[in-house]
Formats: C-alpha cells, structure tokens, sequence
C-alpha cells in the first residue's frame, strides 16, 4: 500500500489510522513547510517518530539530562565515542550503567509521544507513507497503538486552549499555597507513568485517599513537589517526565484547587520582546558567520595550494590565522546567546554549556572555531568570555 498526498484531503488522524487499522509497516513521511517528521510503523504500531532537524533540548541525550537522568559530563563523552564506533546513543548508555533500560524507554516513549501529538495542528502540507520491514530495539521501545495516540491527541488538541489560559508562559514559576492533605510527617513514594491516568500513589506504609475523595491523582502529587519557588514550567515538565500537556494539565488542576499561586515573569512582556530581538540577531549573526566561514576556508585553501607550488616566499600565516579571523564573529554570537538567557532565566548561566541545554547554542559552537572550549566564567553581575589561546 503506497499512500501519497497532501494533509488538506487526508488529516494526520485519518492517515494513521488507517495505517493502524490494517497492521502496515513502513516510514510515514510528513512535511509541512520547513518542518518534516519521519514515523516509524510496525504492524500499525508508531516505534519512533523523529523530527528532522530536532532542536538540541529535544534530542534524547539531552532530554536525559534535562530530566535528571544523566550528567551533562557524561552525555558528552558518549557523544564523542558514538561519534567514534557509530553505535546507538541508547546502547552505549545503557551498557556503561549511565541510565537504566526502563529510564532509556520511558524517555524514548515521551520523546515518540511528543512528536506526534504536535503534529495535530497541522493543517496543511504533504504526506507518503513508504511500506516495508520496519526493525527496532524492542528493549528499550514500546509500541503505540495508533488508535490510542489519535485518542490522546484530540483530547490535547481539545484542552489546550483551556490550559494556556491559565499558564500562558513556559518562564511561569509557582508558590505554594496550602500543602497537600496527608503529606506531613510521611514518607513519600511515587511512580511516574506517562499514559493520562494515573494509578494511586503510596506514601510511607499505606495508601493515600484516592483521587475521587482528594481531588488530586499521583500525577498531580508528582508535579506538586516539583513546583518549587522559583523553578519555572518548563523546568518542571522536564523534571516530571510526564510531558508538556500532562504537566501543563496537573498545575493547572493544582492553580484551581488553591493548592500553587501563579507567579508571572518579572517584566514578562518587555523581557520577551527583548529577547525576540536578540534572537533574531543570533540568526542573523548565524548566517553571516556561515558565509564568512566559507570564505575563509576558500581563502585558506588557496594559501596552502600556493605555498604547496613554492610561490611564495618567507614564513607562511600562523596556523591560527583562520581561526582568530573567525573567533570575532564566534564571539558575537555566543555573546548574543548569554543576553538571551539572562533575559529568559533572569541571571547569566554559571556554565556556558547551558546555553545548549537552552537551545540557544549547539555543543560544537562551545569550541568553535577552536580545537579548546571558550573560557567562560561569571565575574560579579557579568561574565569573562576569551578565546582558550588568550
């Protein structure tokens, strides 16, 4: 079966399905402007659903580390060795202890999960499902019932206006009203799941009233003790793993019970517009750092091809010529990243490694154009950023 089109005569929840219903497998490929999304089926079953050019704060390793799961230190060198022996990201972290195989796929389901559900919005664009033999790691991935993904889909779809409402901005942080009834004096232990129910949770020897009696379920005790003063919404979504709408949802539910107070982002809409600024002039700044690259490494390779054919005389540019051209423009640009975070966190970060798990920079522009990261430290209200040659 080859199905080819555009999602003006056939909606996402309608391709698939279809595809669930008569057990195919193959690749769905979706496009929408400069989006395009690959899913994986097999025997009507979603295993993986990847979003081509991810952001960096969307790919497993750092959601891993977002959610506390793994040290930015040790993401870092398992990159490097998946580089070296082209090995699954998963395999390698699995096999030196770093994260469990029920971590490994809770993470890999919420990353799946996540993607899908953000495609129901889209309203136009092309699609072609490619059949054939699917294989994927059945250890660490769970498949999706298709059905079940279109049901929770439109039930997001339906009840996020609701929710944005009330939590209109991912920089929103909380205070704590009230504590929850039966938390004091008690030892608390709690499972996350990531389906839309939730199954009671048990605190210390016996179990908590059921969510009919208290108004709250496990998903809402989780997010609660994660809604500490200070800690914004899209810190807890990655520290609850339970996912953007399921989060959303539990303090919306907490707001309404009394039980958190919303506190707003200070001077939230001319910190954003600011921000918007800077952000643009970083891609700006990107592009432009992109054609001085090429034009440099042009210039470079003539260099080397004339001194090559001995026409030129004396000492040839030092090595760090290039680099040192290019390192002013690097510069700019990672300086236009740190405004951007201090507007958005308040504060410069204490790392600059941060600025990646905020997706305003990628791990290689932390070196580049160097073979040595940047130095960066905090210095009082501001910050020190040289290149590793000064």
């Amino acid at each position: 079966m080859a199905l080819q089109g555009t999602l003006k005569d056939f909606g996402i929840a309608e391709i698939l399905q279809l595809i669930g219903q008569q057990s195919k497998s193959g690749v769905l490929h979706l496009r929408s402007r400069d989006e395009e999304v690959h899913i994986t089926i097999a025997d009507g079953f979603v295993v993986r659903a990847e979003h081509a050019g991810r952001k960096a704060k969307e790919r497993l390793g750092t959601r891993l580390v977002r959610a506390g799961l793994l040290a930015e230190e040790d993401l870092s060198r398992v990159l490097d060795l998946q580089t070296r022996t082209l090995r699954r990201l998963g395999d390698i972290l699995v096999e030196q202890g770093l994260v469990s195989t029920e971590d490994l796929r809770q993470m890999s389901t919420l990353q799946t999960t996540e993607t899908v559900y953000r495609l129901f919005p889209w309203k136009s664009g092309t699609y072609f499902f490619e059949p054939g033999a699917t294989e994927y790691d059945r250890e660490t991935v769970t498949p999706l019932r298709a059905e079940n993904l279109l049901m929770e889909g439109f039930r997001q779809v339906d009840e996020w206006p609701m929710v944005r409402r009330r939590i209109p901005s991912p920089l929103m942080t909380f205070e704590r009203l009230k504590p929850l009834e039966g938390e004091r004096d008690r030892t608390r232990s709690v499972t996350v799941s990531l389906g839309p129910t939730e199954e009671e949770i048990t605190f210390g020897g016996g179990r908590e009233r059921s969510a009919e009696r208290s108004g709250l379920g496990a998903t809402e005790r989780t997010v609660y003790e994660l809604a500490e003063p200070g800690r914004t919404v899209e810190r807890i979504v990655d520290l609850s793993r339970l996912g953007e709408f399921e989060t959303c949802k539990a303090l919306l539910t907490l707001l309404n019970l009394g039980y958190l107070g919303s506190v707003e982002p200070v001077r939230r809409s001319a910190a954003q517009a600011m921000a918007k600024g800077w952000r643009d002039r970083v891609r700006r700044g990107v592009a432009g750092l992109a054609a001085t690259a090429a034009i440099a490494a042009l210039l470079a390779a003539i260099a080397t091809a004339i001194s090559a054919r001995g026409l030129t005389a004396g000492p040839g540019p030092r090595d760090d010529t290039v680099q040192r051209f290019l390192s002013r423009y690097q510069l700019g640009r990672l300086r236009g990243a740190l405004e951007v975070y201090r507007l958005e966190k308040g504060d410069y970060p204490p790392r600059l490694a941060d600025l990646v798990e905020a997706g305003l920079a990628d791990r290689r522009d932390l070196r580049y154009p160097w073979a040595e990261p940047w130095h960066y430290r905090r210095a009082g209200p501001g910050y020190v950023l040289l290149p590793p040659v000064e």
